[in-house]
């Protein structure tokens, strides 16, 4: 029998168990207790003939059964290997599927009882069951017929290869049988219709639909899943490709799928679970690729990094001198990602097995991922680049990009031979690169830096069919950016898209296929590249071993990825051409938009909707021959039926006329679910200053979809607008909820919160944390302001680069008491580094800054002089106090920060001259006042009362007069009380020279060159005399 050893299990013989052979031995207690230790969900076993090292490979799907009569748990293994048409054709699911032989008369019809006939046949299913243990078994048999249907779909729109035979006809009830070639074609059309969700509609065309039909039908029956956590993942795994086949997030299935991942997060990763960490790290891969499809990277890169503690995956993104170019003669360092797969597995020991063995299996392992088949990687062929990176053996004396140093055995590593990976280690790279999407340089890794991922998995990673596929899809997006690769890039993408294409084509041999379309032809598609021979192709198996965690694209999807890349690279008529054979309607009235071509956009968009008056009773979606020879209008009425993404069609048609009442009616065609309907309606009012309405759209929209964090941010805008502050403060906390990460939400809820009444309060969960800010009551009338303070601190954090974000905290830190005095000096000094060279000593604030410099003369006792002889060591917590205290960040700010910035500020000299004076340095205070001076008397027209132009105004003449009158009685008191101190900076510190010892002197030439300029305009005024006054009492001192 079978011992477990981990995720690969090695068993003596071969045996294929029946439903009732399994029932029979488990009454007599002859299934073996080991069976039990198999990872549960997509495992993978290597069975061994008996006596013969020959191994092959199985996927296999797992389920456990409870205890009865005091077994042990006995587990069930799934075949799903490939062989499809087994299960799909096994008597239980003939009984499900083939019920009644009546055909309806319409094709409507035929897809209801289509799906009642599923449901009808689950439970008479389960239903017949005579036992707890028979209705398990059952439930598995149903539950493998589901996966197997699941599985026949990827195969067919997703991996490849080719289906061997037509399965579509094992699947066909005999109703569907009788029906006629147009009313299968019909009844396909109903499904495709039926798997739309709040008015997202799925690709029309979609190949083999039924077989995801069935297993929609079987994985989502509440009798087959219950409480049963691995059923549970397989309609998670449904559920999120039913999501991805959509033409965007629906929320409904958003929120199935989160909450089967609730469910099977506690199954499998509580600390008292049994699964193995090969399971746990496949359910870890497959919600970092749920989260990244829904746009939570930060969640999706902790689990990435979970799972790679899990496998004991080591990496690290790092520098090595190498040579990038043809030319180059000097080694640079070069990005690259250094990968060590746990040489550890969880194999535990196994009777009849030695080191020896052990290590024949792992050679094994290894030769085939060095020699695996896989899909054809395109050279580069540039004049400039080398095909890969030519690595130095000496090491880069730069640090690693992340914060960790870099682990011995990754340091250890050859950059350009780095070990195999395994498989689950190569996906969490990739998902890493995918995962990605922020390509801001301050958000974290870039596409340069997203790059070596790929590029470690192709080169060194595994050979995997399927993830091969996937790192030439990821690296191909990367180099679409590039100059030097783009071409490499959109030639990979092509060859995968004809590989795709020529693996996935639908049978279509057998004219009575319910598959065969009249687009459909016998003859095998061209390809870019030779196809590759069965030999060096890969088996069902291996490509579908790890779909769910790659997430691979559908073959419409990549064709669609295609286009857009040629629309990026101007080849606008081969991306209409690849649009128009998909019949993807809307990607190609969007693609004229984008060239300013709107009257094809709106061409196009209006045949799918509209009949022509050219033609009367034209029948609904056509095909058109040429959309550049098309010039009808289509302004008749609306097509009966309307297409499957009709709500998505009138949507583009309303951002191309501007008309709310196209946003109207995409929202009543899809049964009010449609949220964009109502996203553009909110937009369409904000435009045209109709707020009211404009929040109501908005409202709408989240009701539908309340995970869309732009729509919460656009709510919380309108809101500021309509001044209701209250509900401004709840849509901004919404949106941070959501995204943490946007710096404009944080800022805009800052605005909201100073805005609001201090009696007012908002139950927010975003807001907890900030609710408790120094831990006093909530009728603190500074509550609104501090929580304000903390939202700015994270938006300025979040984006750094925007000085008004940094300018509005350093506004609302000054209202607070007390204030943050050191967040107010990061903020002024950040303001400096933004706004110094473009406003100069403008972006200081004067007053925020001499408040600053009072706290700090209140709080720390003025300087005194001390000669060396008689300095004192102070400790070493005394000199980090001084070093990193407050008065010291206030002084490197004066210092460093605004003194090179003050031109013509007197009181930003005369601010210096304080600070200079409380730190006993009374040569630089005196310094100080004579600038402060100059400043004021360089201010154009005080002599006269006129300004720079000529004109004369009394008042702010004579406050241009009195400002320098001032300034003079000021410095000449700076030089009396400054004048005859001893120096105490510079070489003549502790020398007993004075400040100015002909201060004096100095102070009547300050007076009499002020009086000699203005004794024409100003003899007669009150400053004049005061000018005379300080004269007379220097010449009496």
């Amino acid at each position: 029998m079978a011992r477990a050893v981990g995720a690969v299990t090695r068993v003596d013989t071969l045996r294929v168990v029946t439903r009732a052979e399994a029932m029979a031995e488990a009454l007599m207690g002859t299934i073996c207790p080991q069976m039990a230790i198999i990872d549960t969900i997509t495992t993978i076993t290597i069975a061994a003939e008996a006596g013969q090292g020959m191994f092959f490979k199985q996927i296999g799907i797992f389920q456990k059964v409870p205890h009865l009569m005091g077994q042990e748990d006995m587990i069930q293994p799934i075949n799903v290997d490939g062989d499809f048409y087994k299960t799909l054709t096994s008597p239980t699911a003939r009984e499900i599927l083939l019920l009644g032989d009546r055909a309806p008369e319409s094709s409507r019809a035929l897809e209801l009882a289509w799906f009642q006939r599923i449901a009808d046949g689950i439970d008479n299913q389960l239903k017949d069951s005579k036992s707890s243990l028979d209705t398990l078994a059952i439930k598995q048999e149903i539950l493998e017929i589901g996966i197997a249907a699941l599985h026949t779909f990827l195969q067919s729109n997703v991996t490849g290869p080719p289906l061997d035979r037509d399965l579509s006809e094992a699947v066909s009830s005999a109703a569907l049988r009788q029906a006629q070639p147009g009313q299968r074609q019909e009844f396909r059309r109903q499904l495709i219709r039926g798997l739309s969700v709040d008015g997202e509609a799925a690709y029309a065309l979609t190949p083999h639909v039924e077989f995801f039909c069935l297993a929609k039908a079987i994985l989502t029956h509440k009798g087959v899943v219950n409480d049963n956590t691995d059923a549970r993942w397989q309609r998670l795994r449904l559920n999120f490709w039913h999501q991805r086949m959509l033409s965007d997030v629906a929320p409904t299935l958003q929120m199935e799928i989160y909450d089967d991942l609730d469910l099977v997060e506690r199954a499998l990763l509580s600390s008292t679970t049994e699964y193995t960490s090969s399971t746990k790290t496949q359910f870890l891969l497959e919600r970092a690729a749920i989260h990244t499809y829904h746009g939570f990277d930060a969640k999706a890169r902790e689990d990435l990094d979970r799972a790679a503690k899990l496998t004991g995956l080591e990496y690290v993104l790092t520098g090595r001198l190498g040579k990038r170019t043809k030319f180059q003669q000097n080694e640079l360092s070069q990005l690259v990602v250094l990968a060590r797969s746990s040489d550890s597995s969880e194999r535990p020991s196994q009777a009849g097995t030695n080191g020896h063995a052990d290590e024949t299996i792992k050679n094994k392992e290894t030769e085939q991922a060095r020699t695996g088949s896989k899909p054809q990687n395109l050279d580069l062929n540039d004049d400039t680049l080398l095909e890969s990176i030519a690595f130095s053996n000496e090491a880069s004396p730069g640090e690693s990009i992340i914060t960790e140093s870099i682990p011995p055995s990754l340091a250890a590593l050859d950059p350009a031979n780095q070990p195999i990976l395994k498989p689950l280690d190569s996906i969490i790279l990739l998902s890493l690169a995918s995962s990605i999407t922020n390509t801001s340089p301050q958000h974290g890794l870039t596409r340069e830096e997203t790059l070596p991922y790929a590029t470690r998995v192709l080169e060194g990673g595994s050979t995997n069919w399927q993830i091969y596929t996937q790192a030439l899809l990821v690296r191909s997006r990367i180099e679409g950016y590039r100059s030097r690769t783009v071409e490499r890039g959109v030639l990979q993408l092509q060859a995968l898209v004809d590989q795709v294409i020529a693996e996935t084509t639908p049978f279509a041999d057998i004219p009575n296929s319910i598959e065969a379309t009249d687009a459909s032809a016998n003859t095998a598609p061209s390809t870019f590249l030779p196809r590759p021979k069965p030999s060096e192709s890969a088996s069902v198996t291996e490509r579908l071993q790890y779909i769910h965690q790659l997430a691979s694209p559908t073959r419409w999807v990549l064709e669609a990825e295609l286009a857009a890349r040629w629309v990026s690279l101007g080849g606008l008529r081969t991306a209409l051409e690849i649009y128009e054979r998909l019949e993807m309607w809307s990607e190609a009235a969007l693609c004229w938009a984008a060239v300013e071509r709107e009257d094809k956009a709106r061409r196009i968009v209006r045949r799918q909707l509209y009949q022509s008056k050219r033609v009367e009773n034209a029948p609904s979606g056509p095909r058109p021959a040429s959309l550049e020879e098309d010039t009808d209008e289509y302004l008749g009425d609306e097509r009966v039926p309307l297409p499957i993404d009709a709500p998505r069609l009138f949507c583009i048609l309303g951002d191309l006329e501007k008309s709310s009442e196209l946003y109207e009616r995409a929202w009543t065609v899809s049964g009010d679910r449609y949220a964009r309907a109502q996203r553009s309606l909110g937009k369409y009012y904000l435009t045209t200053q109709e707020l009211s309405k404009a929040d109501d759209a908005y409202s709408k929209s989240l009701k539908i979809n309340p995970q869309n964090q732009s729509t919460w941010f656009a709510l919380g805008c309108v809101r500021l607008e309509l001044r209701d502050w209250k509900g401004a403060v709840e849509a901004f906390s919404r949106a941070v909820q959501i995204e943490e990460g946007d710096a404009e939400t944080w800022s805009n809820l800052a605005a909201a919160l100073l805005r609001l009444p201090p009696d007012q309060e908002v139950v927010s969960e975003s807001l907890e944390y900030i609710n408790d800010v120094d831990g006093k009551p909530q009728k603190d009338p500074q509550k609104h302001a501090k929580e304000a303070f903390v939202a700015l601190k994270r938006a300025a954090a979040l984006k750094r680069e925007s000085y008004r974000i940094w300018q509005n905290l350093l506004n609302v830190s000054a209202t607070l008491s007390p204030p943050p005095y050191a967040d107010i000096i990061i903020a002024q000094e950040r303001l400096i580094e933004l706004r110094g060279t473009v406003e100069g000593e403008s972006c200081v604030d004067i007053e925020v800054l001499e408040g600053l410099l009072a706290h700090v003369i209140a709080s720390a006792p003025p300087r005194a002089f001390t000669r060396p002889e008689h300095a004192i060591e102070t400790s070493p917590a005394e000199q980090q106090r001084k070093r990193f205290g407050l008065e010291h960040m206030f002084i490197d700010l004066i210092q460093k920060h605004v003194t090179p910035l003050i031109t013509h500020s007197r009181r930003l000299w005369q601010l210096v001259a304080k600070l200079s004076l409380h730190l006993n340095r009374p040569s630089s205070a005196l310094e100080a006042y004579e600038k402060a001076w100059r400043t004021t008397q360089n201010n154009p027209g005080w002599e006269s009362g006129a300004d720079s132009a000529g004109d004369s105004n009394l008042e702010t003449a004579e406050q241009a007069w009195n400002s320098v009158v001032d300034a003079t009685i000021e410095l000449v008191d700076a030089y009396e009380s400054l004048g005859e101190k001893e120096r105490t900076e510079g070489l003549a510190a502790g020398t007993g020279e004075l400040v100015c010892k002909d201060w004096k002197f100095k102070s009547r030439s300050a007076i009499r060159g002020v009086m000699g300029k203005a004794k024409e305009r100003w003899e007669d005024s009150s400053g004049w005399e005061r000018l005379k006054e300080h004269l007379a009492s220097l010449r009496t001192t």
